[in-house]
C-alpha cells in the first residue's frame, strides 16, 4: 500500500512540475547556440593514442528546440569498442556552456562546464571525474573548428607521474 501512495505522490509532483513549466515562457536559442549549427553532420574521426591511431565516427545535430548540440560517437579506444553520447547547451544562469557525456567505458556521467571563443572557434570545458585510482581529477577539453570541415579535440588530465596525459581526436566532415 505504501508503494502505491509513493507512486501517486510522485505522479502528482511530476504533473505539477510539468504544469508549472508549461506556464513559463519557452526558452529560445540565442546567439550562444549559433555555433552548434556549424557542427551538424557526420564526421570521420581519427583517435590519436600513444600506441597508434584508430578510427571512429561522430554524428552531431542540433535538437530539443535548437537548445542542445547532441553527439553520438562510435569507434575504438585502447583496443576496445567504444560508444558515447554527449549533449551541450548554454546555461544562462551560469553564463557558461554546460554538457554531459556518457559512454561505454564509464558508469558515471561526465559533467562539463566551459566557454566559447567565437573568434578562435574554440570551446574550452573542464570537468572533474574519477581517475583510474578512483580519486577525482580535473580534465580539460578543447574543441577547435579549424575550418568548415575539420575539428581538433584534445583532452588533458594528470597522469600517474603527475605530468599531463593528452588524448587527441581529429574530425573530418564527410561529404554530403
Amino acid at each position: 500500500m505504501r508503494s502505491v501512495s509513493t507512486l501517486v505522490v510522485a505522479v502528482l509532483i511530476f504533473g505539477a512540475t510539468a504544469w508549472l513549466r508549461a506556464q513559463q515562457p519557452q526558452p529560445k536559442p540565442g546567439p550562444e547556440h549559433e555555433h552548434f549549427k556549424q557542427l551538424e553532420g557526420t564526421w570521420d574521426a581519427t583517435i590519436h593514442e600513444p600506441n597508434g591511431t584508430t578510427k571512429g565516427m561522430a554524428e552531431w545535430k542540433v535538437g530539443l528546440g535548437g537548445l542542445w548540440l547532441l553527439e553520438h560517437f562510435k569507434g575504438e579506444v585502447g583496443g576496445a569498442s567504444f560508444e558515447g553520447y554527449g549533449a551541450t547547451t548554454w546555461d544562462p544562469a551560469k553564463k557558461k556552456y554546460a554538457g554531459v557525456w556518457v559512454d561505454s567505458m564509464s558508469t558515471s556521467p561526465l559533467i562539463t562546464e566551459g566557454t566559447y571563443d567565437k573568434g578562435k572557434k574554440l570551446m574550452v570545458a573542464t570537468a572533474n571525474a574519477p581517475g583510474p585510482d578512483g580519486k577525482m581529477m580535473k580534465m580539460t577539453m578543447r574543441s577547435q573548428m579549424m575550418d568548415n570541415d575539420n575539428v581538433v579535440f584534445t583532452m588533458s588530465m594528470p597522469g600517474p607521474d603527475g605530468k599531463d596525459m593528452d588524448m587527441k581526436i581529429t574530425y573530418k566532415r564527410r561529404a554530403k
